[in-house]
């Protein structure tokens, strides 16, 4: 499966917020977004999710264009993992993880016993089976993001965008939750785009990084080549020292602590 976006453009109030971008994902790869606050990161995720129109260009995934998709098609192909999800309404978190079937359940009908088994499935392994009956709004922000996650595994798509998506978890679970995606990216052949702040994690996990300044993309490639002092002091202004690291196999950024 190939996801391509072809020169892709985006306004917002008059400001060019994403700039002419092209480039393609394919699946069995773990793909990280990295860049600036306003460098249009988010902003790619949701014209990739079919949630914005780009001004101009277009995407398609397996030659099919976004846009020419109903929600249900999409829903069925793409699932978004947002750092600000939010539900007004206190479902409980076992009626939130159920959502993610709603694409693949016929209208008017019920879960099936393949839906059910999917929900307990994706609780288990993202750990919150214990909380299926507490209400999604009486949830600490870690656990309401696993939650949400529980929710996109269960959606079953190809294409998997996670938008700082372990931003309100603790080390120990966003391990966990890493380990699951990466799991599902060589076991499943799945394609995971990830919007990361942290340099270290996106390099440790990513097969491939993709640098965002002021809407272009500035570098992207294999984490190798694209992490450098040079391309870190060309999109983020600041001095750094980039090293390969044994323990992690993978580069490691440091900075200056004065």
């Amino acid at each position: 499966m190939k996801l391509n976006l072809h020169n892709i453009s985006f306004t917002y109030d008059l400001d060019m917020i994403i700039k002419d971008i092209s480039c393609s994902f394919v699946s069995g790869n773990f793909y990280s977004i990295i860049g600036p606050n306003g460098s249009g990161k988010t902003t790619l995720l949701d014209l990739i999710s079919g949630f914005l129109t780009p001004c101009t260009g277009h995407i398609d995934i397996d030659q099919a264009q976004i846009l020419s998709l109903s929600k249900t098609e999409i829903s069925k192909k793409i699932a978004l993992v947002s750092q600000d999800y939010i539900i007004n309404f206190p479902f409980s978190v076992k009626e939130v993880v159920m959502m993610g079937r709603h694409p693949h359940i016929p209208r008017f009908s019920h879960p099936c016993a393949g839906d059910m088994e999917k929900v307990e499935k994706m609780m288990e392994v993202t750990g919150i089976r214990h909380l299926q009956n507490r209400k999604i709004n009486e949830l600490s922000g870690g656990e309401r993001q696993r939650c949400v996650f529980a929710r996109a595994l269960c959606q079953d798509t190809q294409v998997l965008l996670l938008d700082e998506a372990f931003s309100n978890m603790d080390i120990n679970h966003t391990l966990q939750m890493l380990r699951l995606v990466k799991q599902s990216v060589k076991e499943k052949n799945k394609l995971v785009i990830s919007v990361f702040h942290d340099l270290n994690l996106a390099s440790s996990w990513s097969d491939a990084l993709l640098m965002l300044k002021k809407g272009e993309i500035k570098a992207f490639g294999d984490c190798q080549d694209v992490l450098t002092q040079k391309t870190i002091m060309d999109v983020f202004n600041v001095t750094s020292i980039v090293e390969f690291n044994k323990y992690v196999q993978a580069k490691q950024v440091y900075y200056p602590t004065i």
